[in-house]
């Protein structure tokens, strides 16, 4: 609301005289005392138009709350619903139809066993030609009959002990997890430990060369503990974390892991997903008490995972330089992005190490060997590079060893730089990146990094860096007058 202060003689912003005036101290305009009226009753008119676009939002919102059933993700639910039962149906009356026909078969077969020793027997009464061994026979042939016909074993029902359908996928699109930071985002350089930092060590409050994380929509961070052979769980504002897969010494049983290097949490499915570096293979943990993995993919040198709002799993193969999609029950995966053997070209990628992927399915990957981060859009032959192509070095335009990668809503790139000890940005189509945390300069202090190896941010824009050589992650809180 608009409301006046008094200005003496001035500018009327309206008319342009010079006259006693007053200022408006919402929008700071002179105004004299005819216009300053005018001034007030255009406000209260906007007023008036929002409050009435107001009243036809609430409409809209009390109708569609009203009747559910008509949004398109219902009517789709509808839809699966009504199929699932048809297929129920069909499926439990063709066992109907295939035991009728069975029945009516084997009873044909009992009947014309019985008519053709009706036959024998009348015939030989007939004629009175008959011995004790005929007798024997006949009563043999009457038991086996009784029997078949009271046992009949050859009909058995099977099925599989997993329902028709086990689960309906809802999927909600990964960007509204993740922040719209803009190109002037700030960060506070001095970070805060959120897990380990307690030195070196394999107690609950430790951590031993930590290689990645996941987080959770409340903050949860989930740690793959390089050295310590375990996944640890680690709750907002908690002092010590919680193991829950792996922390049974190194070994490829189904209760261990071997410097386990990337975990994802797979909601749909209750379970993590897991990169078991040393024992060459990926396994799937229950994440509910769960103390045995299981293998779900074999022989394969996988350092980064990731998944997208499909459920389809992405695998880094640092071996064969490049990144499959897997679909449940798949055998071999697809090659979405290099698999044109070791190299820098753009069809070719030098040890991957880090994938994310965006709601369009396009893959950001840290091409660790080649020192830089490349694109590659669903369905692509190449990729394109979007962070450094000036190779190894210290400077804006370089990157020495790059591991972790993410992007925002807006596609800048960020960049775990492990050999320069920072935390690096790159917006889109930009020459050079810039340094967000971190310097050239290792260590342990808050403001400092010790080869960082992984990054991610929470929902309001606050950065978490997996600080493998101090044993911790870090927290730097965003910057909110520059966010």
């Amino acid at each position: 609301m608009a409301t006046a202060t008094a200005a003496g003689k001035a500018r009327c912003v309206t008319c342009g005289k010079e006259k006693s005036t007053v200022r408006c101290d919402g929008c700071s305009q002179p105004f004299c005392m005819n216009h300053f009226g005018h001034h007030r009753q255009e406000l209260d008119k906007q007023l008036g138009e929002i409050e009435v676009s107001r009243d036809l939002f609430r409409q809209t919102l009390t109708e569609q709350s009203a009747k559910p059933e008509n949004q398109t993700l219902i009517i789709q639910i509808n839809q699966w619903e009504q199929d699932s039962i048809a297929k129920v149906r069909q499926t439990a009356n063709e066992a109907r139809q295939t035991i009728l026909q069975h029945t009516t078969k084997y009873l044909t077969e009992i009947e014309i066993k019985l008519n053709t020793l009706t036959k024998e027997l009348r015939e030989s009464r007939e004629e009175n030609d008959f011995i004790e061994a005929d007798l024997q026979r006949w009563k043999t042939q009457l038991t086996e009959m009784t029997n078949e016909l009271d046992k009949p074993s050859t009909i058995t029902i099977q099925h599989s002990s997993i329902p028709l359908i086990t689960t309906i996928r809802i999927n909600v699109s990964v960007s509204s997890h993740l922040p719209n930071l803009g190109i002037d985002a700030k960060w506070i350089q001095n970070g805060i430990t959120v897990a380990g930092g307690n030195g070196q060590g394999n107690a609950t409050n430790q951590l031993c060369n930590p290689y990645s994380m996941y987080i959770d929509e409340d903050e949860t961070i989930y740690i793959a503990d390089f050295n310590n052979h375990r996944i640890v769980e680690w709750k907002r504002g908690a002092s010590n974390g919680q193991i829950v897969a792996g922390g049974n010494g190194s070994g490829n049983q189904n209760n261990q892991l071997n410097n386990p290097t990337s975990v994802i949490a797979d909601k749909v499915n209750d379970c993590f997903i897991i990169s078991d570096y040393g024992n060459k293979r990926v396994i799937r943990w229950p994440r509910q008490n769960g103390t045995n993995g299981q293998t779900i993919i074999s022989n394969i040198n996988c350092l980064g995972l990731t998944m997208d709002n499909e459920g389809h799993l992405y695998v880094c193969d640092n071996d064969k330089h490049e990144v499959r999609r897997w679909k449940v029950g798949d055998k071999n995966g697809i090659v979405v992005a290099g698999g044109n053997g070791q190299g820098n070209r753009l069809d070719q990628l030098n040890t991957p190490w880090s994938i994310f992927v965006d709601e369009e399915n396009s893959l950001y990957i840290s091409d660790f060997g080649n020192h830089r981060v490349v694109k590659w859009m669903k369905d692509a032959k190449e990729g394109i590079v979007v962070a450094v192509d000036q190779g190894l070095g210290n400077g804006l335009t370089q990157l020495l060893s790059s591991r972790g990668v993410t992007v925002d809503q807006i596609g800048n790139v960020y960049v775990a730089d492990q050999g320069n000890c920072r935390v690096m940005r790159w917006s889109k189509h930009a020459i050079e990146g810039s340094i967000i945390v971190g310097d050239i300069k290792l260590g342990a202090g808050a403001n400092q990094l010790n080869n960082p190896l992984d990054l991610s941010f929470d929902q309001q824009g606050n950065l978490y860096v997996v600080d493998h050589g101090n044993h911790r992650v870090q927290k730097f809180n965003i910057d909110s007058s520059r966010k």
